[in-house]
């Protein structure tokens, strides 16, 4: 008997050995995939987030449809996006084009006024004999400029491949999140009709829908965050020009650059201040210099107060759960990562949550249904 036993003990250790080598494996090649894979995934994942913050719009306006159609509400959505995108786009484009040609015209007047000072700079090599130190530094900036020189071409090539390669990802991305607006409700029905078990639909539908509300509150969370920098911008900029010699037409459209990169969280602002203070050094470096000093405080202020505040209302995370989870996905998956950590935390919650409600109540039924754990119970109250 204590043989047999031990015969089946060992058996059971063997099977539990194997299956426990099985899932490492399955484990670590689902790893290995994902990492061949990861720029198809990366743009599915993208499409997808994309495909959730519109469903919302998309649901309402086809809705309101006469045939209910939701290709009709899809392509509506697209319409109205691109709309928007193309006033802001008027509202920006003019002041920069205005802002260059000024720039083009005061190159000029910078290389006059450098040619008056050359005697200057002549008198002072002549002076203390730097001379040959002249010539070949000079020398050797024209061997670095021949170098440039040439491979200006390469480059050239390169940037047109670049910008082409982004034109045709941005459509491919585009296309992928229209066929999953239209699609996506009938695959989720598809999905829900594999079940047997009403209770675990009931759970499972619950779970997914609180995961969409994480996602679609990260996105409202995120574009109130955008409109909050936006704001302020626009206002930093009006009092500047009232100060400076600044033209006031310049703080819609700046204001506007700061919303649509601030939808990057935590360096999306920063990159649309840079954009902002190289405008304005084209006008006044004071006000540009003032304007970084302002955005610099502002910045720290939006990082560690204004959006973990907001995401962590939006994602019911924690403040501090909303900046940790940004700096885990920036350090592992840059860019990409800090946009996508704070829904992904989210939705890592919800499925904690739920699993943990799960838990609870079946070791509850497992208690009621003993009844040395119900006396058990009795007697502890």
């Amino acid at each position: 008997m204590h043989t047999d036993g031990m015969k089946i003990r060992i058996d059971l250790d063997t099977k539990i050995f194997i299956r426990f080598g099985l899932v490492a494996l399955a484990f670590v090649l689902a790893i290995f995939l994902v990492i061949k894979a990861r720029q198809p995934l990366t743009l599915v994942g993208i499409s997808l987030f994309l495909a959730l913050a519109l469903n919302p719009p998309v649901s309402y306006i086809a809705h309101h449809l006469p045939q209910k159609s939701r290709i009709g509400g899809t392509a509506l959505s697209y319409l109205l996006v691109i709309t928007i995108l193309g006033t802001m786009l008027f509202l920006v484009v003019p002041p920069v084009i205005e802002q260059s040609s000024k720039f083009a015209q005061t190159v000029p007047q910078i290389i006059d006024q450098v040619s008056s000072q050359r005697h200057m700079v002549n008198d002072f090599v002549k002076r203390y004999g730097l001379e040959e130190q002249l010539n070949s530094s000079i020398e050797s900036a024209k061997n670095q400029a021949s170098s440039v020189a040439n491979g200006i071409g390469t480059t050239l090539v390169n940037g047109v491949a670049s910008v082409f390669n982004g034109a045709l990802t941005t459509i491919f991305v585009l296309v992928l999140t229209f066929l999953m607006l239209i699609e996506g409700p009938l695959w989720m029905d598809r999905i829900w009709g594999l079940y047997q078990d009403p209770a675990r639909l009931k759970r499972h539908k619950q779970v997914v829908y609180k995961m969409y509300k994480v996602v679609v509150g990260y996105v409202n969370g995120q574009m109130l965050v955008a409109l909050i920098a936006a704001s302020g911008t626009l206002l930093t900029i009006l009092l500047l020009s009232m100060f400076f010699s600044l033209p006031s037409n310049l703080a819609l459209p700046l204001a506007t650059i700061v919303f649509f990169t601030g939808l990057i969280p935590m360096v999306g602002a920063t990159i649309g201040a840079i954009l902002i203070a190289l405008v304005l050094l084209l006008n006044n470096t004071t006000a540009a210099i003032i304007f970084l000093v302002y955005f610099i405080i502002y910045q720290q202020i939006e990082n560690n107060f204004i959006s973990p505040a907001i995401q962590s209302k939006k994602v019911e995370l924690s403040a501090l759960s909303v900046l940790v989870a940004i700096l885990i996905g920036v350090e592992l998956f840059g860019l990409l990562g800090g946009l996508i950590s704070i829904p992904l935390a989210g939705c890592i919650r919800v499925l904690m949550v739920d699993y943990l409600e799960h838990a609870k109540k079946e070791r509850e039924e497992v208690s009621e249904k003993n009844p040395v754990a119900k006396i058990a119970a009795k007697l502890k109250s």
